[in-house]
């Protein structure tokens, strides 16, 4: 009796194993869980300031205890800040394109990366905290030159609209640049904004860069000092009174300027814009036309001008998602000019 029951065990037992290893790389599963050793942190390690408890993934997947000590830590931390360390470049006069603003280097934050690995027992890695580190010459540092592009290293371009008319093609332009996720700088005419208060306020409502293009639009080379003085002075006033901005741009009508001009702005703490690409479009050469002029054009740092006609309201979609397909970030000519670097996202105040 009891033999027969053991039989029928045994049997039952050979058809199990059988129909186990049956199974496709059960016999892995199976070795890499016996071999797995599953971490622990003793609470006396936890409180022992010097041993500091860190975890590597292994090929098997099985977690491996490592402990460091503080200086170890450190160690490690500070050879590897040598390699990730990406020098910031300085702000210089080129002879050229003029003023190329600088572009900040990044550095590891050892003191932040130090807490961090501290606290973070189960990362499998230790995870390095990045900062800013600016250049030691920034662009207000080369004087009063005007600045016509970016940094050539910062991954951005910038749309700057300058508005004097054209009032009846600016919504299609802001539904554009609303779909599309984009914020342009409008250098506004004072004598237009005086007059389209409300527009401009609708502008600056979808949160746009709004800043001065003189007042009536005259000829900068050829009106003496007072005059430039006046014509960016009132528009100053309207924007600051009309808009509450605390403006930081001009940008001359038609481009046309002396360096009298470029000294007035800078009294008034006005970094000179101009522009890398012109569109043109004030000539209605039509979208496909400016569209094809860009494809060959685009480059990082590039100032993209342009003005609210019909061959710019056609283009302006075809040229944003041109630009983005180069891999560049679309944001104000402030965010472009600034040494700031572009954040994880590849958005800055988007």
């Amino acid at each position: 009796m009891y033999v027969r029951k053991w039989l029928l065990l045994g049997s039952f037992f050979a058809v199990v194993m059988l129909t186990i290893q049956a199974i496709p790389d059960v016999g892995t599963y199976i070795q890499a869980v016996k071999n797995i050793q599953m971490p622990y942190v003793n609470q006396s390690d936890w409180q022992n300031e010097e041993t500091l408890p860190v975890f590597a993934s292994e090929s098997t997947r099985a977690i491996q205890q490592t402990k460091l000590s503080p200086s170890q830590l450190t160690e490690i931390i500070q050879n590897e800040s040598i390699k990730r360390n990406i020098a910031p470049i300085n702000a210089r006069i080129d002879p050229v394109w003029k003023a190329i603003p600088g572009y900040n280097g990044l550095a590891v934050d050892v003191d932040e990366t130090l807490k961090l690995s501290a606290h973070n027992l189960t990362s499998g890695k230790i995870n390095y905290v990045m900062k800013e580190v600016e250049p030691s010459i920034q662009l207000n540092d080369l004087g009063p030159i005007p600045v016509y592009k970016g940094n050539p290293k910062k991954p951005m371009a910038s749309l700057m609209i300058n508005v004097a008319w054209g009032n009846e093609y600016l919504p299609s332009i802001l539904e554009t640049l609303r779909n599309e996720n984009v914020h342009a700088t409008f250098f506004l005419d004072g004598s237009w904004l005086k007059k389209n208060v409300e527009m401009a306020k609708k502008i600056q409502s979808e949160g746009h860069e709004m800043s001065n293009h003189a007042y009536s639009h005259k000829d900068m080379r050829n009106i003496n000092r007072s005059k430039a003085v006046e014509e960016i002075a009132k528009t100053e006033d309207l924007l600051k009174q009309q808009l509450g901005v605390k403006n930081t741009l001009f940008a001359p009508p038609s481009g046309y300027f002396s360096q009298e001009t470029i000294q007035v702005a800078s009294e008034f703490k006005l970094q000179t814009v101009l522009w890398t690409f012109d569109t043109i479009d004030w000539k209605n050469p039509g979208a496909d036309r400016i569209i094809q002029r860009l494809t060959t054009s685009i480059e990082p740092g590039m100032l993209i001008l342009m003005h609210p006609t019909p061959s710019s309201k056609d283009a302006l979609q075809g040229m944003i998602r041109l630009i983005k397909n180069k891999g560049l970030t679309l944001g104000t000519v402030s965010e472009l000019i600034s040494s700031k670097r572009i954040p994880d996202g590849g958005q800055m105040s988007n």
